[in-house]
């Protein structure tokens, strides 16, 4: 992975900066995704710190996530870094240790988690082998959790 000049995982913009699906590293070892928010059904707008998942049928492919898990293929895409609005273009984390803003909808210490079954904005516990793990609890009660979100 690769440090990418003027990346600002905080900032979000109506315009997009970066190829979408640009893959970025902070000094600290963690990675992100450049997204496009899509409210969805629901409107709702994307919150730092909550889950965004890919928007059914076409997000993985155009990069298009949103916070509304029944508009989702159940796939998380990543944790939001900044409140995002539609059609917003920003950073979600895919890789390293981050803190919800969010309980998890269930789960302990260790357990694999999945946007299968989670409310909008979190994670669940993976309860199938056709469940896409998407990142582990590292400390349920603390919101943290190790993300794994796919490239």
């Amino acid at each position: 992975m690769s440090y990418i000049i003027g990346m600002n995982v905080s900032d979000v913009t109506t315009d997009r900066q970066f190829v979408l699906g640009s893959i970025g590293q902070t000094f600290d070892g963690k990675l992100y995704k450049y997204i496009v928010y899509d409210a969805a059904t629901a409107a709702a707008a994307g919150v730092a710190g909550e889950v965004a998942y890919y928007v059914a049928a076409t997000g993985y492919a155009a990069n298009a996530v949103t916070s509304d898990v029944s508009d989702s293929d159940s796939v998380g895409a990543g944790v939001i870094q900044a409140t995002m609005a539609d059609a917003s273009y920003g950073w979600v984390q895919i890789k390293g240790q981050a803190t919800l803003t969010i309980a998890l909808t269930a789960g302990a210490d260790g357990n694999a988690l999945t946007a299968v079954g989670a409310g909008d904005g979190t994670l669940d516990v993976s309860g199938a082998v056709t469940d896409a793990v998407v990142a582990y609890a590292g400390d349920a009660s603390a919101k943290i959790i190790l993300c794994d979100f796919p490239y």
